[in-house]
């Protein structure tokens, strides 16, 4: 009868050991889990944040593209009255 009390004492000591050991490696895990999720979390902002640099570098680009054609324009205009005062100079001098 003493022997069989001393296994079954053997068998709690060995489930009780078994639960401790699952119940530090679920912390472990969860631990783990947490520091993912901060940096889940963190990428997110970041995402995020690139998100509207890229908003602002392509209104930037649009803005610089509209400046340009701007640009064209009145260099196309300075062109134009260039080549009229060019040719009032040459026909004044004929």
């Amino acid at each position: 009868m003493e022997a069989r009390l001393s296994r079954l004492e053997s068998i709690v000591g060995q489930i009780g050991e078994a639960v401790l050991a699952t119940t530090e490696t679920v912390e472990c895990l969860g631990k783990r889990v947490d520091a993912l999720a901060v940096q889940v979390q963190h990428q997110g902002h970041q995402v995020q944040q690139q998100g509207y640099q890229l908003f602002a570098l392509s209104d930037a680009v649009q803005t610089l593209a509209e400046n340009q054609n701007e640009s064209l324009a009145e260099l196309g205009e300075l062109t134009e009255t260039l080549q009229r005062l060019a040719a009032a100079i040459e026909a004044q001098q004929k």
